[in-house]
């Protein structure tokens, strides 16, 4: 078996997992409590219980964050290197953000259903922040859909690694720095109150203790798909030398 599987994951990866999974419990039934049962939320104008959802979508976004940010450093690190174990790692990196990116998106939508839109029949209304993040999804699909297309493993690779440090560029500019110069309904954009000005301190303590929760859980999805395609790749090596 590869050195490189081995040196995947920590020999105290069970530990750190379970810790993972107790801290997102708590976090979990912290944005679920209701009737003043444990940590009951305060009463946000317009956002109701709605609010609650700050503690999964806003994570999500950050999340997506920190992993094209591992991703774009394997990137550059197989570019230096040429280790076929960075590109794995990039690759898996992107694939988690990617998932929590739609997944951001999908619970953006809902939300502004229900808060923005109630009483219409719109999903979407090209927000600045919704159309920006969905350009940042559609990059970073055409960075799978890239490596597609390519035959050569490490023609594959090389392209990919680099098509991913312009795409990891574009992250800060589409997620964060153009939309807030824009009109829009999301807190903080042109004169709107940002949440920290219209939220409870208690719903600022779940919101960043579920930010680290959310980041922790992408990493166990990470290095479970890291040690799934380093096995594969173990796998196809032998057979090719048989």
């Amino acid at each position: 078996m590869s050195k490189s599987l081995f040196n995947a994951v920590p020999r105290n990866y069970k530990t750190i997992r379970l810790i993972i999974l107790i801290w997102m419990t708590f976090v979990i039934m912290a944005s679920l409590s209701v009737g003043g049962i444990w940590l009951n939320i305060p009463n946000v104008e317009m956002l109701e219980h709605t609010a609650r959802n700050l503690y999964f979508h806003v994570p999500m976004w950050f999340t997506m964050m920190a992993m094209t940010a591992l991703s774009a450093f394997y990137a550059f690190r197989y570019l230096q290197t040429r280790n076929p174990m960075s590109d794995i790692r990039s690759r898996n990196a992107a694939l988690i953000a990617l998932v929590f990116g739609i997944s951001g998106l999908m619970t953006g939508i809902i939300w502004a259903r229900y808060t923005w839109y109630e009483g219409t029949n719109i999903w979407w209304n090209f927000d600045p922040k919704q159309s920006m993040a969905a350009v940042q999804i559609l990059i970073y699909g055409a960075y799978f859909a890239l490596r597609g297309t390519l035959d050569d493993p490490q023609k594959e690779a090389r392209i990919a690694a680099v098509y991913n440090l312009f795409a990891f560029v574009t992250v800060p500019f589409l997620l964060y720095v153009l939309p807030r110069q824009l009109e829009s309904l999301h807190p903080g954009s042109e004169g709107n109150p940002a949440f920290s000005e219209i939220t409870d301190p208690i719903m600022r303590i779940v919101f960043y203790a579920s930010v680290v929760g959310f980041i922790a859980l992408s990493w166990i999805f990470y290095t479970q798909r890291v040690r799934l395609s380093s096995t594969s790749a173990t796998l196809k090596s032998i057979e090719e030398n048989l």
